[in-house]
């Protein structure tokens, strides 16, 4: 056992075990329990006998919280520190060097880069045994964010753009996706029990089916120590309170990457508010529109995954206020109540347009859904403007059509008229955003 108290700076005592537990995360008992059984940390004591840990002694905490997320127990990672301190090593000073030479590997990049064209090409030929090896190769080569950053989420961007551009094909696409998120279920799976004490849901909104980001990011928040519960994809609503009842947790991360999976927080936020639990959310919409983060009864947790699990440990640490849930504007209320009621109509005349012109467009129907539902969602959002005002906006929601520009003009002139004839004044939103566009 570990009983001379290191003469480091920083050794000042000026945190109380509260302070402590909110910049580690560990619970109270965890702390003594380290005390008492390893000698670390080895607080002062007051008159009174009271704890007063320095800033050394929180370190010395988090040092042993990272030996935990890399698979270590705790006694090992006690005989590791004491260890280094018999080489008169400084394992704090030591952490810091080893961590200055992986950002030096990473910022090189040049082999993670091969390994990363390597992976992606095995994936485009669906060569899943050559595949597996690279990442595994990978995996021993580098720590696992850099894995996870440089090979597995560049290359999904990568094949993202691919499939834009027409060069990929969606099996492709889907294929690469699923090795993806494979791969990280499996590092999950293999992560140490959690050793701090706030507990995390995180899950994609309902209709959301893209889970490599929530997934990246609730593997990241098991590396940190936290208890993190994963649902999936397409989550819906119904039955949250339940769920949030039976879990407990202290925080509610959701993920979504679209615009009307986006409009889903907003119910979500109103049973995270009613069960008094933090709400968060992230994701690609949220970088494409900032001015949405504002409309959602929550936090947003940042534009890439780095900051989003930052900012996590903010949210846990500062207590901070449950965001209300409010209501849009009962204007809007009314007009997607009217909407919802006339959408039917609408994209049937939409329909006879083109077959009384004899101008088919393929994918009709779910271009015309997801026109709708770009639509509702900002009904439900209470600000149209978060469409746009011109129709490049809705090429860019609308690009996975391959559509040509005149078909998508065709396309929203015939709503507009059909929007005008089904919609009444409660809807006017809708059919001037619409005229917007025609006349744009």
């Amino acid at each position: 056992m570990i009983k001379k108290r290191d003469s480091s700076k920083g050794n000042t005592p000026i945190y109380n075990i509260k302070a402590v537990v909110a910049q580690t995360g560990l619970n109270p008992a965890t702390i003594r329990a380290w005390e008492r059984r390893y000698g670390l940390p080895n607080p002062h004591r007051t008159r009174g006998g009271h704890r007063q840990y320095s800033q050394r002694d929180v370190d010395i905490l988090n040092w042993l919280i990272a030996r935990q997320d890399e698979g270590m127990s705790i006694s090992h990672a006690v005989e590791m520190w004491q260890s280094l301190l018999d080489k008169q090593q400084d394992p704090l000073q030591r952490e810091q060097a080893e961590a200055t030479a992986i950002a030096r590997v990473q910022l090189s990049g040049e082999q993670i880069d091969e390994l990363r064209l390597a992976w992606i090409a095995a994936c485009l030929a669906f060569d899943r045994e050559t595949a597996e090896q690279i990442i595994a190769r990978a995996f021993a080569l580098f720590p696992p964010e850099v894995v996870c950053f440089e090979l597995l989420q560049e290359a999904l961007v990568e094949i993202g753009e691919g499939w834009h551009r027409g060069q990929i094909t969606v099996q492709q696409e889907h294929f690469t996706s699923a090795l993806s998120e494979q791969r990280l279920e499996m590092l999950i799976a293999a992560e140490p029990p959690p050793t701090r004490s706030e507990r995390i849901i995180v899950f994609a909104a309902p209709g959301e089916f893209h889970i490599f980001g929530p997934l990246l990011l609730a593997y990241l928040l098991r590396r940190q120590g936290w208890d993190v519960i994963y649902l999936g994809a397409d989550v819906p609503t119904a039955d949250l309170d339940f769920t949030i009842d039976q879990l407990q947790p202290q925080l509610v991360i959701v993920s979504a990457q679209l615009l009307h999976t986006a409009a889903e927080i907003m119910e979500i936020g109103r049973h995270t508010y009613s069960q008094d639990v933090l709400l968060a959310f992230g994701g690609r919409i949220f970088n494409q529109l900032p001015q949405l983060r504002q409309r959602l009864p929550g936090y947003f947790l940042g534009e890439t995954l780095p900051e989003a699990v930052q900012l996590t440990a903010q949210l846990l640490s500062q207590r901070l206020e449950i965001v209300p849930f409010v209501k849009p504007d009962e204007t809007y209320q009314q007009g997607l109540a009217q909407y919802v009621k006339q959408q039917a109509s609408i994209e049937s005349q939409v329909w006879e347009t083109f077959i009384v012109a004899r101008q088919p467009i393929g994918n009709l129907a779910a271009i015309s859904s997801d026109f709708s539902r770009m639509i509702m969602a900002a009904l439900k959002l209470g600000d149209m403007t978060l469409l746009g005002s011109d129709i490049a906006w809705v090429e860019q929601q609308l690009m996975s059509y391959r559509l040509p520009q005149e078909s998508i003009f065709d396309f929203v002139q015939a709503y507009y008229q059909a929007a005008g004839n089904h919609l009444n004044e409660s809807c006017a939103v809708v059919v001037q955003w619409l005229a917007q566009l025609v006349e744009g």
